[in-house]
């Protein structure tokens, strides 16, 4: 699947999911479609991948949206929206009500991204302001309303306090948000996701736990793309952020330095799954932030 390909979501209908080539890399930021009674898209992108959320609009023939989901407010999820808003003055956004406030006045979210992506910042655009009518804040167990279909907000804070997952019972399908990590599909992986300042790893523990309870039958990761659910491989996540945060413990005991524990884990980012899917650049930055999560999360035990 290339930059701007629009596919369909196996063994569902109406669903599609564009690859929006999020840090000028494919198969790594995905947003869906949904093309039912009333329109919607699950998350948004950067902002900076726009033009291929709107050229995949155009590609399934929707005029006009109804909804933007979105499943917590780091900017790779909701820095499109505001611009959704402003393009289709019919829709409406939905959103965690702790993540709110900072889509109507992005600029300490803004401050924050900078700060953790560094030189990453340069695929974002600037968030466009949220009115606050067109945001509604939902909270564990608040459902959206799409028609012919219902998507149920579920908490999953691990990754950020901010996080819902969505299902739809009736379809079988969970959009994960990041709280099932980073689907990587050439190498069919799951590797993890823990950013700084909130991660957790006992609570997204639990969001994997909270993930399974739902029975789905596809997960649909935001990075990257829908996957049929396996059990096992999803339970494995939980071990794969066991086994990474322990990873990045013992280093710290060994070097005694945060930024040279930072420089180890990107000097191998390329040993990493991923890497040769992504390209060093993005490999590496990966490995910067999900090191500096880790690094965060010990500093308060």
């Amino acid at each position: 699947m290339a930059i701007g390909d629009v596919q369909a979501v196996s063994g569902t209908e109406n669903v599609h999911y564009v690859d929006t080539g999020m840090y000028d890399t494919p198969q790594y930021g995905s947003v869906y479609v949904i093309d039912g009674e009333r329109t919607a898209v699950v998350d948004s992108g950067t902002g900076g991948d726009y033009e291929q959320i709107a050229g995949a609009l155009d590609e399934l023939g929707i005029d006009a949206l109804d909804a933007v989901v979105l499943t917590h407010v780091h900017l790779d999820h909701a820095g499109g929206a505001g611009r959704l808003l402003e393009d289709h003055p019919g829709a409406q956004a939905y959103v965690h009500e702790r993540g709110a406030r900072h889509l109507i006045d992005p600029d300490r979210l803004v401050a924050g991204t900078k700060d953790a992506v560094g030189e990453q910042w340069q695929y974002y655009a600037e968030p466009v302001p949220i009115p606050e009518d067109r945001l509604t804040r939902l909270a564990d167990g608040d459902a959206v309303d799409l028609g012919d279909r219902t998507l149920t907000a579920h908490e999953a804070p691990g990754h950020a306090p901010h996080q819902h997952v969505f299902h739809d019972a009736d379809a079988g399908i969970v959009f994960t948000g990041d709280a099932a990590g980073i689907y990587v599909p050439e190498v069919d992986t799951i590797r993890e996701t823990t950013p700084p300042p909130q991660f957790g790893l006992d609570q997204a523990r639990r969001d994997v736990s909270t993930i399974a309870d739902l029975e789905p039958e596809i997960l649909a990761f935001a990075h990257f793309g829908p996957r049929g659910y396996d059990a096992e491989q999803l339970q494995g996540y939980k071990r794969t952020l066991m086994e990474w945060v322990e990873a990045v413990r013992r280093k710290r005991a060994e070097l005694g330095d945060d930024e040279a524990v930072i420089e180890h884990f990107v000097d191998h980012a390329d040993e990493m799954a991923g890497g040769e899917v992504w390209g060093e650049e993005k490999a590496e930055a990966e490995a910067r932030l999900n090191t500096r999560g880790v690094l965060a999360y010990l500093e308060q035990q």
